[in-house]
């Protein structure tokens, strides 16, 4: 069988479109849905490896903050063992740090692994991801409305990462798992999480990158672990790897972009674009056009 070039851009155009969206709060997994179903990428023949191309290529936009990351995630990582070990105070930052992401992703992974199977088979579809855009993007509004504007007045606005308390890490954590309907968005579900727990928005918007870490690579596995590799090809492994590449190189240029864009703008734009295409895409899908 030979190589499909087209299959192959495809891909390519979801990897752009993952890259992109992952970091920033418009939902990656419900704009992967949906332009695959425009370009026609998730069909009935091609369905088992694109749900398993769109959750492997999110570990290329999670290697991208890794490498921008790398030197708090080394040192860090580094203080956690040291500490766990012999308990010295000058590597309790790390430790803490780490044991607060791992607080933080606790409540995803409790209710990831009890509903799985009910949100694969219910939650991705064209209509339900289109009423996830609307709903995300209304609460994004109103949450930074009223908790991003007290947090400017606050004195007690946490405004470093390694401050993050255990019980702030728990409300962000308990927000991420709005992201488990696909639409949603991981990264406007922690902001508003932070927002509301008394993070700024860049230490919220930092602190969701590194919640992604655990997150992303733990959902990643069990997707791979479910999947029947017997049916991949040449045309497969090369999407794959492919995709993966620019997941990773997309991504690290939008993170970057994202933090900078935050020290002076709002997230209002992010919303009324979520709810602006949502309410087409419901259009659309009552329409019969989308499904």
């Amino acid at each position: 069988m030979g190589i499909d070039f087209i299959f192959i851009l495809k891909a390519i155009v979801i990897a752009i479109v993952e890259g992109i969206t992952e970091f920033i709060p418009i939902s990656s997994t419900g704009h992967m849905i949906l332009i695959g179903e425009l370009i026609g990428f998730n069909t009935s023949q091609t369905k088992a490896f694109s749900d398993m191309f769109e959750v492997v290529i999110q570990l290329g936009a999670i290697l991208a903050v890794i490498v921008l990351y790398w030197k708090k995630i080394y040192t860090t990582v580094i203080e956690f063992f040291v500490f766990a070990a012999t308990r010295k105070q000058e590597a309790k930052r790390g430790f803490n740090f780490w044991l607060a992401v791992l607080i933080g992703t606790i409540p995803a992974v409790i209710l990831g692994l009890k509903f799985n199977d009910f949100i694969e088979e219910k939650l991705f579809s064209a209509k339900t991801v289109s009423f996830a855009f609307v709903v995300g993007g209304i609460l994004l509004v109103l949450v930074e409305n009223y908790y991003r504007k007290d947090l400017r007045k606050s004195k007690r606005i946490t405004k470093d990462i390694d401050k993050i308390s255990f019980t702030q890490a728990i409300k962000v954590g308990v927000f991420q798992c709005l992201a488990m309907w696909p639409g949603m968005s991981r990264s406007a579900s922690t902001i508003m999480g932070g927002w509301i727990s008394g993070l700024s928005t860049s230490v919220a918007t930092e602190f969701s990158f590194f919640l992604a870490i655990p997150a992303m690579i733990g959902a990643s596995l069990l997707k791979l672990i479910k999947f029947d590799f017997s049916i991949m090809n040449k045309t497969y492994w090369i999407a794959l790897g492919i995709g993966f590449i620019v997941a990773f190189l997309v991504a690290l240029v939008v993170i970057e972009m994202f933090i900078n864009f935050l020290k002076k703008k709002p997230m209002r734009v992010f919303a009324v674009y979520r709810i602006i295409v949502g309410l087409v895409l419901v259009g659309l899908a009552f329409a019969g056009i989308i499904k």
